[in-house]
């Protein structure tokens, strides 16, 4: 198999450390570079129709997009350990966790990213920095509900590490390094306290 990534790219990040937290190995890693806009031209267009990173081709020359999507793909060729649930009932809470961190965190950080760094302008053509600015603050209320809920569990969507961790590290990374977004400075210390655990672990080294 053959997982297309961007370096530094949130997305794939979510992905590689996805694989590393399986041990997962024989996937070759291909790097498309995002700002020369190799993922628009026609050779990786008909890998992911929409352009975008990461995207997974099977050995058959099926290809998967969407982060998840390739999650459950790779969950499913690996069982153990598990990170999406046991079950249909665990199954369905890590997913809630997994899709609110997704939804109102790593993609409002994203978005004011994306529309107010000068340097992602060539990725987000046209910028629209007032709309950025409005997702850098419902992403900081997001943070502020996630830093509530781990005063009373260890983990994003409970008692164990699961992809929901995954996807909430990956966010609050790229909002580190671009946004300079440190959360015990805005007095969210639980979720300092649970990035610095997670920042820990092997996999989070992986870019």
């Amino acid at each position: 198999m053959k997982l297309f990534v961007s370096p530094r790219a949130p997305n794939p990040r979510r992905v590689l450390m996805f694989i590393a937290e399986k041990g997962q190995a024989g996937i070759e890693l291909v790097d498309i570079d995002l700002n020369a806009n190799e993922h628009k031209g026609a050779a990786f267009r008909a890998k992911s129709a929409l352009a975008k990173v990461p995207a997974l081709e099977l050995d058959d020359g099926r290809v998967l997009s969407e982060s998840r999507a390739i999650c459950s793909y790779l969950e499913g060729l690996a069982p153990e350990p598990n990170l999406m649930g046991e079950g249909f009932d665990e199954h369905a809470f890590i997913e809630m966790a997994d899709r609110r961190v997704e939804l109102y965190l790593f993609y409002a950080l994203a978005n004011f990213i994306r529309h107010t760094h000068p340097g992602l302008a060539v990725l987000e053509q046209p910028q629209f920095p007032e709309f950025g600015r409005s997702q850098g603050e419902k992403g900081r209320e997001t943070a502020r509900w996630l830093d509530a809920e781990l005063a009373r569990q260890p983990y994003v969507a409970g008692e164990r590490f699961t992809i929901a961790d995954i996807t909430a590290f990956c966010a609050l990374e790229f909002a580190r390094g671009l946004m300079k977004f440190r959360p015990g400075e805005e007095g969210l210390a639980n979720l300092q306290a649970w990035r610095d655990r997670i920042a820990e672990r092997p996999s989070a080294k992986v870019q």
